[in-house]
């Protein structure tokens, strides 16, 4: 069972460390009846730093949630950090899409934690060396800043190209003046691609976002930013994934390319770990409105895990430099 107060130290380091918290703070955290323990550690790691601190509660009724509660909006005045502590339902992505849009555009720090589970703050992603976190997110960023397409193949099976050209990657790693959203716990470079310009196929081997891992891989045919097909050999999990991206018109379209940075991430089949895990990427197809250049509009954001890729990053000159081989960073 993990321990409450080693979650409060994991808490107020991330924080402290990732969203600059100070004592002058005003903090909500984003309560949810399945994540009470994670809740808590938070609030009180808020509190032990000295901030202002309120909770909100999600209700249990009326689950899964579709779109904020009528009393939710009001909650954000006067904050300046809110944490959101919340089950990971894939079904409820259109709610927290909606409410990650209102706290973007009142430019709070936000730690974003679906489906965080105790471990990950006891000796697991959350009790991480940071320093060595900002140190790799930053040479890896270096290393892609001049690319205007990768290449990303995986053993599974994926062979997909993205256009970068005039998207920058970035990190969750440490807040920015412009990117001041993370998932907590962090570790990823990540970037929005070109929405017209993906090609190929993509073979999810391992988790997908608020599904879990599949039994077996699925496979996306992508043509021009789109999924036009979908394959499984499970039949229920190949109309699940169709039925996600059938969500809206917006959910076929590629949204983000993700590395994972965090060495104590493990692969547990929650995406909100397992993307973070070294030797991984991940393709997310959806909503991409919150990142750099991002212009897909959608009220869905499905992330697909792949294992071991290696990615190649092609500079405007036509020179191919390979930055991830074989999942291991070359930078």
């Amino acid at each position: 069972m993990a321990d409450l107060e080693r979650m409060i130290l994991s808490a107020r380091r991330a924080m402290v460390e990732v969203l600059e918290l100070k004592p002058s703070d005003c903090v909500l955290v984003v309560q949810d009846p399945q994540c009470q323990k994670c809740s808590q550690a938070f609030f009180d790691a808020a509190r032990a730093e000295g901030c202002a601190t309120t909770a909100y509660v999600l209700p249990d009724h009326g689950r899964p949630l579709k779109a904020m509660p009528e009393d939710m909006a009001a909650t954000v005045e006067g904050q300046d950090v809110v944490i959101n502590v919340m089950s990971g339902s894939s079904d409820e992505v259109p709610f927290r899409i909606e409410w990650l849009t209102l706290l973007e555009e009142r430019d709070l720090r936000v730690g974003h934690s679906p489906n965080i589970h105790e471990d990950m703050m006891d000796g697991g992603p959350m009790d991480v060396d940071y320093g060595l976190m900002v140190d790799q997110a930053d040479r890896l960023i270096a290393a892609l800043d001049e690319a205007v397409s990768v290449q990303i193949t995986t053993p599974g099976g994926t062979d997909l190209a993205l256009d970068l050209q005039g998207r920058r990657f970035v990190t969750d790693v440490k807040i920015t003046e412009t990117e001041k959203g993370c998932n907590l716990p962090c570790g990823e470079v990540y970037c929005a691609p070109v929405e017209d310009g993906a090609d190929g196929v993509v073979v999810a081997d391992g988790s997908i976002g608020g599904e879990g891992p599949p039994p077996s891989p699925v496979t996306l045919e992508v043509q021009a930013g789109r999924v036009t097909t979908v394959r499984c050999a499970d039949p229920q999990w190949q109309e699940r994934i169709t039925q996600l991206l059938d969500t809206d018109t917006g959910a076929r379209t590629i949204a983000e390319l993700g590395i994972g940075l965090n060495p104590k991430a493990r692969l547990v089949g929650i995406m909100l770990e397992d993307e973070k895990a070294y030797r991984t990427a991940h393709i997310a197809f959806g909503s991409n409105i919150g990142m750099p250049g991002g212009v897909n509009e959608s009220t869905t954001h499905i992330d697909y895990l792949v294992h071991r890729p290696t990615i190649v990053a092609r500079s405007e000159d036509a020179t191919d430099r390979t930055i991830v081989e074989d999942g291991d960073l070359c930078v």
